[in-house]
């Protein structure tokens, strides 16, 4: 994809699929509810949740933004980066209501700040500095010849 496609796909994506690194080596991998600020991916959790543990000791995440049943179908955006921490109140609170916001929309993220504000007391949000991004989109593909 374009930089113009990549953008646009993960301006109307909702989710991802993070993947952090466990102690062990092994990767953790989980669904995220995401926003964009300032074109990077942000997302938040739980300040005691194993992915916060894992991106503590090493930064490095992958998010995997997908869609496509079919093969023909399939598109994606493999964003690799360093997950930086965001842990002050008023900046938590921000990526909080920015994820609802995209989530219920905007009226209703509106509705919901009293909710997003105490649920931001026990969380913790991430910004994604890429390093790397790679993207596919099936449906360009040629179409096979026919007999």
């Amino acid at each position: 994809m374009s930089e113009p496609e990549v953008a646009a796909f993960l301006r109307d994506a909702r989710k991802l699929q993070l993947g952090t690194i466990n102690p062990d080596g092994t990767p953790h991998m989980v669904t995220m509810f995401y926003a964009l600020v300032d074109g990077r991916i942000v997302f938040w959790t739980y300040g005691k949740a194993q992915k916060t543990r894992n991106m503590e000791r090493d930064p490095r995440v992958s998010c995997l933004i997908e869609t496509g049943e079919d093969y023909s179908e399939l598109r994606g955006v493999l964003v690799y980066g360093t997950a930086r921490l965001i842990d002050a109140p008023e900046e938590v609170l921000e990526a909080g209501m920015a994820i609802t916001g995209r989530m219920a929309g905007a009226e209703a993220a509106g509705e919901l700040r009293d909710y997003v504000e105490i649920t931001a007391r026990k969380r913790v949000a991430y910004s994604v500095e890429a390093t790397r991004v790679v993207s596919w989109d099936h449906r360009k593909m040629a179409a096979p010849a026919s007999a």
